[in-house]
């Protein structure tokens, strides 16, 4: 029987093959896609496998939740590198700032005024993706793709922020390839590097579309409970 420890480590060496396979499918470099291994829900004995294989970037939805295990885990690993992949509340984001190597759900001008006050504040400056509601998803969040053009140029002019790609979920009865072509296009047409697309059900179709990060947590770290 395999131990926990011996599962993730074969279920992140599978993730990492498919990924390797995607990108030369495509005549991508493999190097050039960022793993973030999302951790969400998972106690810190289920990570420490993960960072000991080594793994170094992970993804974690709530400011809260993530304050209850990362500070420790960085002080043991202090080169990893942390996503905040969840929706953050304006109240929440001095502990965003301090804690987070970047934050991937930039969506809202009012998030985006106390982004650069706390990051004067602080004088820390985590890499920001905007979230875009590609699905125009009622209860989602992310910037509609019609406003996205705007918002990015409100986020580098007005508030001065090193915006560097796009994020996206797509909706999850629909097709995905259609959303991560539309993050594509609009990332290209504003000048941005990254894309953060893709999950464990269609993280490859991600990579074929150009994804520079994909964001997988159930294929690595096994079911949520």
């Amino acid at each position: 029987m395999m131990t926990a420890d011996h599962s993730s480590k074969q279920r992140y060496l599978e993730v990492t093959a498919r990924i390797e396979a995607a990108a030369r499918r495509v005549g991508r470099d493999p190097a050039g896609i960022t793993l973030v291994a999302v951790s969400k829900t998972f106690d810190i004995e289920d990570i420490v496998p993960v960072l000991d294989i080594p793994h170094r970037v992970f993804g974690e939805n709530r400011v809260q939740e993530s304050y209850g295990k990362w500070p420790q885990l960085k002080n043991r690993y202090p080169d990893t590198v942390l996503h905040l992949i969840g929706p953050l509340q304006t109240n929440k984001a001095r502990e965003a700032v301090e804690l987070f190597d970047c934050i991937e759900t930039l969506d809202r001008e009012k998030l985006a005024r106390t982004l650069a006050k706390e990051i004067a504040a602080t004088g820390k400056s985590p890499e920001l993706f905007i979230q875009v509601n590609t699905g125009l998803e009622p209860q989602k969040a992310g910037v509609p793709p019609q406003d996205v053009d705007q918002f990015i140029q409100t986020c580098r002019g007005t508030f001065e922020l090193p915006v560097s790609g796009l994020m996206c979920i797509p909706p999850a009865d629909e097709e995905p390839a259609l959303h991560f072509a539309l993050l594509a296009k609009l990332a290209k047409r504003n000048g941005l590097a990254k894309l953060s697309m893709g999950m464990s059900g269609d993280f490859e179709t991600a990579i074929e579309l150009g994804a520079t990060h994909v964001r997988v947590g159930s294929a690595i770290f096994g079911s949520r409970t």
